[in-house]
């Protein structure tokens, strides 16, 4: 049986102290503030972003640069005999085709993964791939998989600032000027390779409501009679975070421990601190 790594990016909200309680391995993700690079979880932590974010400074993300990415896969092929990479959805970021197009050169000992998934429904990708190398799977049928299942997830974000959504362009000045005013939260939707807008509310109480009740129309619809995981994400704002998976899990018991974790910086970037995130994906069939 080939001795397989799970390699993922920071976009899943992994930092490095859980990967290697895992068993895998994160790449960090680079960033530019006012100019200067970073690296998220290396020197980089979600406490120091938020204060650069609060102070207004020029923030960008960028993608791993090749030599990081081969640097990484070099020393794990020494001691792995495959290596399984869930990069963040395509349709998000660059990552992915670049690392497609590196791993080309490695004979099939690499297989990139096209999973359409960011943050924790990618930390449910990752979890997946760790089973299917327990049931002595190989790399290539656990990219086949997971590309199988990439669409069998949701993610549905709210926002407390329309301040970095007019900043990236995602909304209108007019538009955030009249949101601010009428003081609504969108209620955002990440499925595949798309952010969307999905509801629009004025508290913070009614877009837990809409998020549960998206979820729960996902469970008893599209995902009706699959065997699911929900998960909580958020951007600084644990303690809402950890009230937010207790009602979900008032809402619907039975489930597997519903994670909470980070969202991760690169969408951050995108929507400010503040936000909660409620999210499901279908548990791969193997």
């Amino acid at each position: 049986m080939s001795k397989i790594a799970i390699v993922t990016d920071s976009n899943s909200g992994i930092s490095q102290k859980q990967a290697e309680e895992m068993g895998i391995y994160v790449l960090p993700m680079p960033f530019l503030i006012d100019g200067k690079e970073f690296l998220d979880g290396i020197n980089l932590f979600p406490n120091q972003f938020y204060e650069y974010l609060a102070s207004d400074a020029d923030v960008s993300t960028s993608q791993p640069s090749p030599d990081s990415v081969l640097t990484l896969w070099d020393r794990l092929l020494k001691e792995y005999d495959e290596i399984v990479h869930i990069p963040m959805s395509s349709g998000l970021s660059g990552s992915c085709q670049t690392a497609m197009m590196l791993s080309e050169d490695y004979d099939g000992r690499v297989q990139v993964v096209n999973n359409q998934r960011i943050s924790v429904t990618l930390v449910h990708a990752v979890m997946d791939a760790l089973e299917m190398v327990k049931k002595g799977m190989n790399a290539a049928q656990i990219k086949e998989t997971l590309e199988r299942e990439a669409l069998w997830s949701s993610i549905y974000v709210t926002v407390t600032t329309l301040k970095y959504l007019k900043k990236g362009g995602r909304i209108t000045p007019a538009a955030a000027a009249l949101g601010t005013m009428l003081r609504l939260k969108p209620v955002l939707q990440i499925q595949g390779e798309k952010l969307d807008a999905f509801s629009k509310v004025r508290t913070m109480s009614a877009a837990k409501k809409t998020m549960i009740d998206a979820l729960r129309s996902d469970l008893e619809g599209r995902f009706a009679g699959c065997p699911m995981r929900l998960a909580i994400a958020h951007t600084n704002n644990e303690e809402a975070a950890m009230e937010f998976k207790r009602e979900l899990e008032a809402e619907f018991p039975g489930f597997p421990e519903i994670i909470v974790n980070e969202l991760s910086l690169s969408i951050a970037c995108h929507i400010g601190d503040g936000s909660l995130a409620a999210a499901c994906s279908r548990i791969a069939e193997v």
